[in-house]
């Protein structure tokens, strides 16, 4: 019986000790003490405690005035960390919420930017680059005057000049594999929708060479005897 005791009593102080250093460890601070340090972990740079804190007073303070600034700064730091989708998912969340604030054209921005920052050479895939593109131009046509659709512009000319040098290289690789009317359609769509981004020249020129061997192979089709395409 005495054992018994013993043996709750040291359960009950070890479930004590572990509530007071549980309370102690995620003890509820004032909304201005977290983004107070939310904001000074992010200038440092440290953006991994910034979200910490950013996101405990978006939990504990909803209704908070700082809790607009904390979702803001939550996906700031997740670009800065470059974690986009996880920066993707906070700016979008932000424009859901908060469609009218003053910020929406900076998150849009930002979103474009995730997507920028991760285009990559012309022989890869190229998606992010057309997200990018497609978030730029919706920027602009939402804020035409803000000072980030300015700054929209100037990443746009970089993603078609990125899409049109893809459609370039896989157009080259039909060409070389002589699939010259894939090649042609490849060539195309370089110059139709990419005419202002210096890679339309060397399209054209390619242009001209396919469908001139295109006409050379149909011609060389017709003029076979019947049994000589059956040998192949």
């Amino acid at each position: 019986m005495i054992r018994a005791s013993l043996a709750i009593s040291l359960v009950l102080l070890i479930l004590i000790s572990g509530c007071s250093w549980f309370s102690k460890d995620f003890e509820e601070k004032p909304a201005e003490q977290l983004i107070k340090e939310g904001l000074e972990a992010f200038e440092d740079g440290e953006y991994k405690t910034a979200i910490k804190h950013l996101e405990q007073l978006k939990d504990w303070y909803p209704f908070s005035k700082y809790a607009i600034l904390a979702q803001l700064k939550i996906a700031d730091a997740y670009y800065r960390l470059e974690e986009y989708p996880d920066a993707i998912f906070a700016y979008q969340e932000f424009e859901q919420l908060h469609p009218r604030n003053e910020a929406i054209p900076y998150v849009v921005y930002q979103i474009g930017r995730c997507y920028f920052d991760q285009v990559d050479t012309v022989d890869r895939d190229q998606s992010s680059a057309l997200q990018a593109l497609e978030t730029f131009k919706r920027l602009i046509r939402q804020h035409p005057d803000s000072a980030y659709a300015r700054r929209a512009r100037l990443h746009i000319a970089a993603c078609q000049h990125s899409l049109a040098g893809h459609d370039l290289y896989v157009a080259l690789f039909y060409y070389k594999s002589k699939h010259y009317k894939a090649a042609l359609e490849r060539l195309k769509k370089v110059v139709t929708r990419y005419p202002d981004t210096g890679v339309h020249f060397k399209a054209l020129q390619y242009w001209a060479k396919c469908e001139a061997l295109a006409r050379s192979a149909e011609q060389t089709e017709k003029e076979e005897p019947p049994l000589e395409k059956h040998k192949k």
